[in-house]
């Protein structure tokens, strides 16, 4: 038989491997993410079996109060929420990253590290201090829906205006420049730290402590009111970023590659922008600036099963959710009773492996 009637069957093996092995790594990070979620409703302070986390789990869906009222209220009413916001900040910092990097054709862009986490956190502490103002003046029923909805909101308008400086400054002609990219997220991170600390200089003493305790980064205090304001946002990053993975694929190679091949990269690019904004400012609004899942994530994630978006962007979410959530279980035991801030623990984790990635990079490089 011919080599070119061979070549087929090839091809369409390979392909076969490519989704045995997406299959296969989905599956894995979703039973991470799994035990992940186990684990951040079993360990703290007071451990509890995860067969009996299971049973009272099992007993609350069927409407009912499983046998022993602590444990019950220990995982329902403090755990639960504080699980379910991990789940939620962790998909969309991961997934975010992971957008970035496809729409900058660079592995360093992370939400935190290049700024967008920074313009956010500064729109938040504004809402936090300022915010009363605006609620006042509106009527009794869009005040109550700004009390809830305005800080995510107002952290999403920081995190679109930085990520949109952030493009137009780093990107020329349809590529984007790794320093200018680094040196305008430090710029931009630079500015919202000033403005931040206005902010802080006009706080009172309990805004003050409000702001202190969520600046660096943590998801104590979790509510479900804080789960439903996020969860939106989250759902709409992952509507918004899950049909561009072919797009993405194609921007890889190139804009005018991928404008040849029919793929709308200014309407992709305007998408993910927006989504990311949205996703990641109301992940800074409710838990605070993690760093480096955005970065580490999407790593991981193109190491084991390579770059293809349509495995990316569901594999990053689901690893992004069990990293934040297995990060919020070493900060909360590490110190016991007390709490180390997540966003202290995401850094220890997450600086060594940039660290890592920059030498990678500069010995590709010969330098």
């Amino acid at each position: 038989m011919s080599l070119a009637l061979m070549q087929p069957a090839g091809v369409k093996e390979v392909q076969a491997r490519g989704v045995r092995r997406g299959a296969l790594g989905l599956a894995v990070c979703a039973v991470l993410l799994v035990l992940a979620m186990l684990a951040s409703l079993a360990i703290g302070p007071v451990t509890i079996a995860p067969a009996r986390v299971m049973e009272v789990l099992l007993a609350a869906l069927q409407g009912e109060r499983a046998a022993g009222v602590r444990e019950a209220i220990v995982v329902l009413d403090i755990r639960l929420p504080r699980t379910l916001l991990g789940l939620l900040v962790g998909m969309a910092l991961a997934l975010g990253g992971a957008l970035m990097q496809g729409i900058f054709r660079n592995p360093l862009a992370d939400p935190g590290l290049i700024g967008v986490s920074n313009g956010a956190a500064f729109a938040a502490v504004g809402w936090i201090v300022l915010g009363h103002h605006a609620v006042d003046a509106l009527p009794a029923g869009l005040a109550a829906l700004a009390g809830t909805a305005g800080l995510p909101f107002a952290a999403f308008i920081g995190a679109l205006l930085a990520t949109v400086a952030l493009y137009l400054i780093a990107t020329r002609d349809g590529r984007t420049s790794v320093a200018t990219m680094l040196f305008a997220g430090i710029a931009i991170g630079a500015l919202s730290g000033a403005g931040t600390g206005v902010m802080v200089f006009l706080a009172s003493d309990q805004q003050l402590r409000d702001f202190t305790f969520w600046s660096f980064g943590s998801l104590g205090g979790s509510t479900f009111a804080k789960v439903w304001a996020a969860a939106p946002f989250v759902v709409l990053l992952l509507l918004a970023a899950l049909p561009l993975a072919r797009a993405l694929d194609a921007i890889a190679l190139g804009e005018a590659e991928a404008f040849h091949v029919g793929v709308n990269v200014q309407r992709t690019k305007r998408i993910a922008i927006a989504a990311v904004a949205a996703a990641v400012g109301a992940a800074v609004a409710m838990a605070g600036v993690i760093g480096f899942i955005g970065l580490v994530v999407p790593h991981l994630v193109r190491l084991a099963l390579g770059p293809g978006h349509r495995v990316l962007l569901p594999a990053s979410a689901l690893l992004g959710g069990a990293l934040l959530l297995g990060a919020d279980v070493v900060a909360r035991t590490l110190v016991s009773p007390a709490e180390l801030p997540l966003g202290v623990v995401t850094a220890m984790m997450g600086a060594p492996f940039f660290l890592g990635l920059l030498l990678r990079r500069r010995a590709a490089l010969g330098g």
